[in-house]
């Protein structure tokens, strides 16, 4: 690693996990369990749709979980500090400790490792609920679904994030894996690897190629120095090594289509 690379004490970060952040975790896991068990009742309440309408919610909630995933991932990732105000520690903390020690998160135990997306599930579950306000109709039923599964994904989001870094994680899981039906280690490797600027989402991977063809971080991270002067990922992986990231990237050709064989 390059000099100003991954700066931050392991120790320190894990020992940022407060007795109140845990206490915020078990609440948002009762609440999001709450919330799904009001949407799965509400649903089952409701006509049933065609058979067909499973299987493409749970599709198009597996895609925009994955998409919400690397969003996060990406924004903790690249901008802000510990000491950031509410989200230093509530969130940052978590993935400043991961870049220094990415086995801490197989020693996470259930509260530790999912407590906060399965809080985040709760927009979701939420926005189900406001879909079938009244005599919801097909759209709105589907739409509901859709939440339900989207929900799923990104509440189940740590925990797949943690299998992809156990040395040996369940057999159904390792196979999961290989199917590429959820993240698997070999892809989230290069999020890992310098310059620590691709492959964010971590739910199942799928949206990372597509993302980064159409460069919408890079992009984003473009507009937002532009605006503000910050440097990407300065305080993840020290100033010296943003800042060389952030030549390399600017000097960067678009990526070039590949053709499918023939």
């Amino acid at each position: 690693m390059s000099p100003g690379t991954r700066r931050k004490d392991a120790v320190e970060l894990a020992a940022g996990y407060s007795a109140k952040h845990r206490f915020y975790e078990k609440l948002g896991i009762l609440a999001g369990a709450g919330l799904f068990v009001a949407l799965c009742v509400r649903l089952a309440l409701t006509p049933p749709l065609s058979g067909w309408f499973v299987p493409l919610a749970a599709l198009c909630g597996m895609l925009a979980a994955d998409f919400v995933s690397g969003f996060v991932h990406w924004a903790f990732d690249t901008w802000g500090a510990v000491d950031t105000p509410v989200l230093g520690r509530l969130a940052i903390r978590t993935f400043r400790e991961h870049h220094v020690d990415r086995k801490a998160i197989t020693r996470h135990d259930f509260i530790e490792t999912n407590g906060h997306n399965i809080a985040l599930s709760c927009v979701m579950s939420t926005l189900g609920l406001l879909f079938l306000m009244g005599t919801p109709g097909l759209l709105a039923t589907f739409g509901a679904m859709w939440a339900l599964c989207t929900g799923i994904f990104v509440a189940s989001t740590s925990q797949i994030h943690k299998w992809a870094h156990m040395d040996t994680p369940p057999r159904f899981i390792h196979l999961l894996q290989r199917a590429r039906l959820l993240i698997c280690a070999e892809h989230h490797a290069k999020h890992h690897a310098a310059p620590y600027d691709r492959n964010y989402c971590i739910t199942v991977g799928w949206m990372n190629e597509p993302l980064r063809y159409i460069r919408f971080f890079e992009t984003l991270e473009a507009i937002i120095t532009w605006v503000t002067g910050w440097v990407p990922r300065e305080d993840d992986i020290g100033k010296e090594a943003a800042l060389a990231s952030l030549a390399e990237a600017e000097a960067k050709p678009p990526p070039v289509p590949v053709p499918p064989e023939s």
